[in-house]
């Protein structure tokens, strides 16, 4: 009975080794992760569909603002007045003038495309006084008085060339043209006409440097008293 003691104690041993055994022989159990651990960020994983990566919002450096002057040029029309009838006589294209000698008052046709003044005369007579040719000529403004008789010297000659008519040699004399404040002594060439309208035709040659024309006005002078004009 003495060694009942050493041989409990003997299996005590070979129990303890047993079960240290078995614990040795199972498997560890897998480590849990440590969730204070800094991971690596995953890398996106390619799209297999084919769509467009998320776009990243980017930051830019702010442009830099340049202030330009612009300058805006604005054209007026300039309405200038050219003093054309400064101290010039505006006519018309009908106008009344009276002539000298006669004092007669005709009704004339201002033609800036003639050269020189013309008027209409009848019973005109050609003649000698003193070695020098000399004109006699009735003038009329038209109306119901009798014509005046007017002798003048002839000057010189002219052949005038009308459109269907033949070309007239017409004798030139002096005469006196006045209207409004303007008196000339021109050149009229005298033509022995039957009915006319204008006895008088006013040319350049009274115009030149005395008088501007206005085409589209008549009777810019006026017509005062003058005897009716008969066709």
């Amino acid at each position: 009975m003495r060694f009942l003691p050493c041989i409990s104690l003997l299996l005590l041993v070979q129990l303890l080794a047993g079960c240290e055994t078995l614990r040795l022989s199972q498997p560890a159990p897998p480590e849990s992760p440590n969730v204070f651990e800094e991971t690596p960020p995953a890398q996106a994983a390619p799209d297999a569909t084919g769509q467009c990566p998320p776009v990243e919002a980017v930051v830019c450096a702010e442009p830099e603002v340049k202030v330009v002057e612009r300058v805006i040029e604005r054209k007026f029309e300039t309405i200038v007045e050219v003093p054309v009838a400064k101290d010039k006589l505006v006519l018309g294209s009908e106008e009344y003038f009276v002539i000298e000698p006669g004092a007669l008052r005709l009704k004339a046709l201002v033609d800036t495309g003639a050269a020189t003044c013309s008027l209409s005369v009848s019973d005109m007579t050609p003649f000698e006084r003193d070695g020098n040719d000399w004109v006699r000529f009735n003038l009329s403004d038209g109306g119901d008085a009798e014509p005046l008789k007017i002798e003048l010297p002839i000057k010189r000659h002219v052949r005038v060339a009308r459109p269907g008519f033949e070309r007239q040699r017409r004798p030139v004399v002096n005469m006196s043209l006045s209207i409004g404040e303007v008196t000339h002594m021109v050149e009229v060439n005298l033509v022995e006409r039957g009915e006319f309208e204008f006895p008088l035709l006013v040319g350049r040659n009274f115009l030149k440097d005395a008088a501007v024309v206005d085409v589209s006005r008549k009777l810019v002078q006026g017509n005062g008293t003058a005897p009716a004009v008969g066709k």
